[in-house]
């Protein structure tokens, strides 16, 4: 099996943080934090597929290798599909969607996520970590996934919400915005159109599982930070300035 590629799709449009990918942490853009973690982790190839010039002149600055794709794309996924384009895909080639608004985040948990796709049975793995905080638990900004557990510490996705899953006392997961697809599944994916639920929750994850595909996660310990907000932003800010 070929060693896996590591896409980070990248977009200066969002609407609750404009400019996120280019937003200063450290004197550094978040994308170029994020592409760093992402060659350090050392399990293959990496590329940013952003929007535009903005993005990829940084990355490239600093190193790195840049696709940039159309602006107008919905989806992080549909990013990553044309920047792809080009290559050849084999079915078992493993695809990692690393989201660019996770500059913190560890070589270990960007290894964890091929763990699901050691059985034949999973097409896609990605990550979560416990939460107990009721601020995280009501947070629409925080996603939320219902697991069946078959291990201690990985299971299959039953769901994805903004909303707290499951109703009731317990404990609830904080899914991480990164996923490990086989090549079969990954084309598979971006051949479907927005479903339903996924409109519903502006989360694209839910058009695997509604198409019956099958999300397995692997839990870590803590929730790498991510940036959505401009108080996100100021928490990471004042995270990394304590790491020095």
């Amino acid at each position: 099996m070929s060693r896996p590629l590591i896409v980070i799709p990248a977009r200066l449009a969002s609407t609750r943080l404009p400019n996120k990918p280019l937003a200063l942490l450290g004197g550094k853009p978040m994308i170029v934090h994020v592409w760093q973690c992402a060659v350090e982790a050392d399990i293959g190839d990496v590329i940013v597929a952003c929007c535009g010039p903005e993005i990829a002149d940084v990355v490239k600055n600093a190193g790195g290798n840049a696709v940039i794709t159309d602006p107008s794309h919905p989806s992080g996924t549909d990013r990553i599909k044309e920047a792809l384009q080009d290559r050849l895909i084999s079915d078992d080639t493993i695809i990692v969607n690393l989201q660019g608004d996770l500059p913190t985040i560890s070589k270990a948990a960007l290894r964890a996520v091929l763990a699901p796709l050691e059985n034949s049975a999973v097409d896609i793995g990605t990550l979560a970590a416990p939460m107990t905080a009721l601020d995280q638990i009501e947070n629409p900004n925080i996603v939320k996934v219902a697991i069946a557990f078959e291990t201690p510490d990985m299971g299959r996705a039953l769901y994805f919400s903004r909303a707290p899953i499951p109703y009731g006392s317990g404990t609830f997961y904080h899914h991480i915005g990164i996923y490990a697809y086989r090549g079969s599944a990954f084309k598979r994916y971006v051949s479907l159109k927005p479903s339903p639920l996924e409109k519903t929750e502006s989360l694209e994850q839910l058009r695997a599982l509604e198409d019956g595909m099958r999300i397995d996660v692997k839990m870590i310990s803590e929730a790498p930070h991510t940036v959505d907000t401009q108080k996100d932003l100021d928490s990471v800010i004042r995270f990394l300035g304590s790491k020095q």
